[in-house]
């Protein structure tokens, strides 16, 4: 076994008991944040509101969650600090660039952006930012990170996306910490994961989650990136603008009955508050929530022939073999 790093410091893979891989405290826009604050209106507020939906989440039983929120999602470790401080959960947090088009204007003219220009060859800064966060911790909080995030969407595999996916890859490569990538399945995005992160970058495929596979109820497709090592992030229970409950839930049952529990992780993609919503329309999202899963997913997958041993391995079993690699027994 080996310790995981949280919020709190390290916990053994052991005790991480029912995870939840991808859920978020707060997904903001700093600088409309910063410039425009009467949306997120009082600090005290937004941290006991988080506290009590956490803690709703721990007496469902809850134990741990994987928080991806990183550059481009407003991640700011010493307000999570504050709120985990008041609640048992085990959070894990990430480090990494969110972009479905171009890295950030601060890399615009740094690292490989400098390499034509110099003529030599200039290695991305993104690297060594990645590896500061999780071996030394982010920000000096003293807070590291135990996970690395990119994204992927329908606009594809543009360079800003590939050039934080190549930095992704190579800070697993030197640390050896796991890798979620939010991919568009419809597109089939994940093969160009795979192209990209696995067979150029050497990257481990059971070491990476493909986050919202669950969006797609195409089967074939989500058994072959099972077949190819990856995990599924099965993580967007309660989103139900475009599809249902059921739906969701009717994949989750057909990846089951073809035998890929081992290769699913669970999840709701939920934040106690997100600026890139409206309020009105997150009315029309009454379950998206940290404890929808537990009220009204597994019963409806338990009446449809799921058994709780293969929901066990999916909260509890796979998040801590790919946490933790070390946890599996031979």
């Amino acid at each position: 076994m080996s310790a995981i790093e949280t919020v709190r410091g390290q916990v053994e893979s052991s005790d991480l008991g029912v995870t939840l891989m991808h859920e978020h405290i707060f997904v903001l826009t700093p600088d409309v944040q910063a410039n425009y604050p009467a949306g997120w209106g009082e600090e005290e507020t937004r941290i006991a509101d988080a506290v009590t939906r956490l803690q709703k989440a721990y007496d469902a039983g809850v134990r741990t969650m994987v928080d991806p929120t990183v550059v481009g999602l407003g991640r700011y470790i010493p307000r999570i600090q504050r709120i985990m401080e008041q609640v048992p959960i085990n959070l894990v947090v990430a480090t990494g660039v969110y972009t479905y088009n171009d890295v950030p204007r601060y890399f615009n003219y740094r690292g490989p952006a400098l390499t034509e220009a110099l003529g030599v060859d200039v290695p991305d800064p993104m690297v060594d930012l990645f590896v500061g966060d999780i071996r030394d911790g982010i920000a000096g909080t003293g807070v590291k990170a135990g996970m690395l995030k990119c994204a992927i969407d329908h606009q594809g595999m543009t360079p800003g996306v590939e050039r934080v996916m190549r930095a992704v890859a190579r800070a697993h490569l030197e640390t050896g910490t796991p890798i979620t990538v939010h991919t568009h399945p419809d597109s089939q995005s994940g093969l160009e994961v795979k192209r990209v992160l696995c067979d150029e970058e050497g990257v481990d495929p059971g070491r990476v989650v493909l986050g919202h596979s669950g969006d797609s109820a195409d089967h074939d497709h989500l058994s072959a990136l099972a077949d190819a090592g990856f995990v599924l992030g099965m993580d967007r229970f309660g989103i139900y603008l475009d599809t249902t409950m059921e739906a969701r839930a009717d994949t989750l049952l057909e990846m089951l009955r073809r035998g890929y529990g081992d290769r699913m992780v669970l999840s709701q993609d939920a934040s106690c508050h997100i600026d890139w919503i409206d309020p009105d329309v997150m009315a029309f999202l009454p379950q998206w929530h940290y404890t929808h899963l537990f009220e009204d997913v597994f019963p409806y997958l338990l009446e449809h022939g799921a058994t709780q041993d293969q929901i066990d391995t999916m909260l509890v079993d796979v998040p801590r073999q790919f946490l933790d690699p070390a946890s599996v027994v031979e």
